[in-house]
């Protein structure tokens, strides 16, 4: 497949290197600031992203570029028609608008919080595990993540992808706490802490505690490639289900839809 890749900072490298590994060709590597793009644009102007990939002749992209760029990115490429998978962070609150302007413009895209494999399989361990702790009530429920400092969104969204499994297995919890606590907290709410410091890639921990014990299950990724190969399966699992028929274009999908 020939991709695109918009936004070609750490990320956007690695992704180069797993697609290239995986037999894809890299036709372009959109970016404002990496004097190594293929392509630089100006920052804001989506139009030039958007001419950017349809010139390249891109059979699929990859956008990994930065929360303050990522709607605009979107709009501008939807509209081309081309499989989009997006790795940028930080608009879940977005999300029913972009599968609208999906619908309307015929576009496909995929987003997740995490591509990684391991990350996805957590998010079904977390599941399974709060319907453990259910009956439970002496186990209060928290999630803590770690990420590097250049990271520019806090919580991750896995993190939050985590709080949301949490809410949608346990009547404990039904409210999702980000900000530091300055009075004590209510039985209800689930505190998602965050620490941003030196290189970490991302660890990411559900705790139960109660006076006697604490489990604790962590997922630790030791560097940005299954994220980066993830991606790159994403995009090809998009591609192939659209012209398999298996999924439909005008939508916005979510990593559970693919794998």
């Amino acid at each position: 497949m020939k991709i695109a890749l918009v936004g070609y900072g750490k990320m956007g490298h690695m992704i180069e290197t797993c697609a290239k590994s995986l037999g894809h060709e890299v036709v372009s590597t959109v970016d404002v600031v990496s004097e190594d793009a293929s392509v630089k644009v100006p920052a804001g102007d989506y139009d030039a992203v958007a001419r950017a990939v349809k010139s390249s002749g891109a059979e699929g992209v990859i956008e990994f570029s930065h929360p303050t760029a990522v709607m605009g990115n979107i709009k501008a490429l939807l509209p081309l028609g081309l499989p989009i998978v997006v790795g940028t962070t930080g608009w879940n609150d977005k999300q029913n608008e972009v599968n609208k302007m999906a619908g309307e413009c015929g576009g496909v895209i995929m987003t997740s919080s995490n591509f990684s494999i391991g990350v996805n399989m957590l998010y079904k361990i977390i599941a399974e595990a709060v319907k453990i702790m259910e009956p439970w009530s002496e186990y209060d429920i928290a999630t803590w993540e770690a990420h590097h400092n250049q990271k520019a969104d806090s919580p991750s969204g896995t993190a939050l992808t985590i709080a949301e499994t949490i809410l949608a297995n346990t009547k404990k919890k039904d409210t999702i706490v980000t900000d530091a606590f300055h009075e004590r907290p209510k039985a209800n709410e689930l505190h998602v802490s965050s620490t941003r410091c030196g290189h970490i890639p991302g660890t990411h921990t559900v705790m139960f505690d109660s006076v006697a014990d604490t489990i604790e299950i962590t997922h630790t990724a030791r560097s940005r490639e299954g994220f980066a190969m993830g991606a790159v399966h994403a995009l090809e699992r998009l591609s192939d289900g659209v012209k398999t028929g298996k999924l439909v274009k005008g939508k916005l999908y979510g990593m559970k839809d693919l794998f």
